[in-house]
């Protein structure tokens, strides 16, 4: 389909926005004038002033033209000065694909590329062009897989993908507002009802009536009503819009293969899910690890520094590359599946392009660290930025040792308030000797079932819960004194490193402590100064 074919078609589903709200509104005088011919005058007053509050969205749904404007450009702005490299390689693919290059590269913190266009009058004329360019992306690939992704992009611009996005965005935009306001007026008359029948409900109660269930099911009934049928028009909408976004997506990948060669365009598609899954991770389990601590990794590795996940996860990446998503990620998703995509691109003709080298794709920057760490800058808030830099292993070590640390404070309390003392292990160790367990597990936070357990039943609750706050405990004790400490591992999770022999005796030691008939000489023996 071509731009003007696409074109006409966004502005015709634009048009069809105006034109369902000018029949809303025909509907509503036409009920008001057969209200004004054959209704008693006190039920035409109030059709009246329903049709008012009715047409009210809709009118300022039609007649807010003007889109909500857009963030302003994000990321780290390069030059061909400082990316000499990277710009030339983005020249040469616009070039190739036949298409105008950006006039900018915004390096991003996003697992992502994309492109973007400034267009004006209805994305009909081309203005400014932006390359967003995430380095975690570029991390993760090579530098031929960059080339397929960037061609991708560079398809989108010839395609016109990114002028008429405007267009189709903005019906997009006035479909959801006029939804919004419909929903918004009745989640009011929800509320107004609710307090009413709530304030009748106060009153019979201080009568001493029985007060009824609220029931707020009818209120806001016609608003919610309007809002079905602009919602069924906006399903419509994305629908027809998002076939167009999908095939676009598709010329994109053949463009793509056309000038970055098919194995290489299929491997970095293989590749987007993993990267995303992988990403995802890191900045979960490694990236923000130390930030209850105050503390992040290094400059330049708190985006940077998924690249030893990639490295060290070597078998569960491949597993997730065999492994394609074979759905879109929702209904309105803009990009076919994945596995459709890299199918159709592996059913091309072998180009002859699988030797190329595999050179990471970070090269092509002049200063890769240099550039994470400019990107961390303009990414992070100066809250993040405040925060103290370290090493991954002390990082690892000083979080962990934080996080026990608080898991074991609600234990450490409720010693404090049965025993009168600190709350520390030595206390603890006392009051499991003296038979003071089960009212200690009792002031320690429980689940529902647990609350409601008794007997035996609640002492096997609490058990777990008062191991694990013992075992956070002895945990803290033995870092202290430098005879554990956390170790950081790319594969897996953080271990703690105990001394010789703990591991064995240590589990055992602790179900002694926790008990029916405690007995913490085992766990005192293994604290000893001489044990070792």
């Amino acid at each position: 389909m071509g731009a003007s074919v696409r074109a006409l078609r966004a502005f015709v589903l634009l048009a069809g926005f105006y034109l369902l709200g000018l029949v809303m509104l025909a509907a509503l005088a036409g009920i008001d004038w057969a209200a004004a011919l054959w209704a008693p005058s006190s039920v035409a007053v109030k059709l009246y002033i329903v049709s008012v509050v009715l047409a009210v969205p809709i009118v300022r749904g039609m007649f807010m033209l003007r889109t909500p404007q857009g963030d302003d450009p994000h990321g780290v702005l390069v030059t061909e000065h400082q990316e000499p490299r990277l710009w030339q390689a983005v020249r040469e693919l616009a070039q190739q694909v036949g298409t105008r290059a950006p006039d900018e590269i915004r390096l991003t913190a996003d697992m992502n590329a994309a492109v973007s266009e400034d267009a004006r009058f209805l994305g009909l004329l081309g203005g400014t062009r932006r390359l967003y360019l995430g380095l975690p992306l570029m991390t993760g690939l090579t530098e031929a897989q960059l080339r397929a992704v960037l061609a991708h992009e560079m398809g989108h611009y010839a395609n016109s993908d990114t002028r008429l996005a405007a267009l189709t965005v903005r019906g997009r935009v006035q479909v959801a507002r006029t939804i919004a306001h419909f929903e918004e007026r009745a989640g009011r008359k929800v509320a107004k009802e609710r307090a009413r029948q709530e304030a009748k409900n106060e009153k019979k109660l201080a009568k001493g009536r029985k007060a009824k269930e609220v029931d707020t099911t009818g209120a806001g009934i016609t608003y919610r009503a309007m809002a079905k049928v602009y919602q069924a028009y906006g399903h419509f909408y994305l629908r027809a819009t998002l076939s167009g976004s999908r095939r676009q997506e598709l010329a994109a990948d053949l463009a793509a293969a056309r000038i970055a060669g098919r194995d290489a365009t299929a491997s970095a598609l293989r590749e987007i899910p993993v990267l995303d899954s992988a990403h995802d991770f890191y900045m979960s389990a490694y990236a923000t690890l130390g930030v209850g601590a105050g503390l992040l990794p290094p400059p330049g590795e708190v985006f940077g520094g998924v690249r030893h996940l990639l490295a060290a996860r070597g078998a569960e990446m491949d597993e997730l590359r065999r492994d394609l998503p074979t759905e879109p990620t929702s209904p309105y998703d803009s990009h076919p599946p994945i596995a459709e995509r890299v199918a159709r691109l592996e059913a091309l003709p072998d180009d002859g392009r699988r030797s190329e080298p595999a050179t990471p794709a970070l090269d092509l920057l002049a200063d890769a660290r240099a550039a994470l760490v400019a990107v961390e800058e303009a990414s992070l808030t100066p809250e993040a930025l405040g925060l103290r830099r370290v090493d991954w292993p002390e990082l690892v070590h000083a979080s962990m040792t934080a996080y026990f640390a608080e898991e074991a404070e609600p234990l450490r309390r409720a010693t404090a308030d049965v025993t009168g003392g600190d709350g520390t292990l030595a206390a603890l160790l006392n009051a499991l000797d003296l038979g003071a367990g089960p009212e200690i597990a009792d002031r320690l936070p429980k689940s529902e079932e647990a609350e409601a357990a008794r007997g035996r039943a609640a002492r096997e609750f609490a058990r777990p819960v008062l191991r694990r706050g013992l075992a956070r405990m002895v945990a803290g004790e033995l870092i202290a004194r430098g005879d554990a400490r956390w170790e950081l591992s790319w594969s897996e999770s953080a271990a703690l490193r105990l001394p010789p022999g703990y591991e064995d005796e240590l589990p055992a030691a602790l179900d002694a402590a926790v008990a029916d008939r405690p007995d913490t000489a085992p766990l005192r023996m293994l604290l000893a100064p001489t044990h070792a």
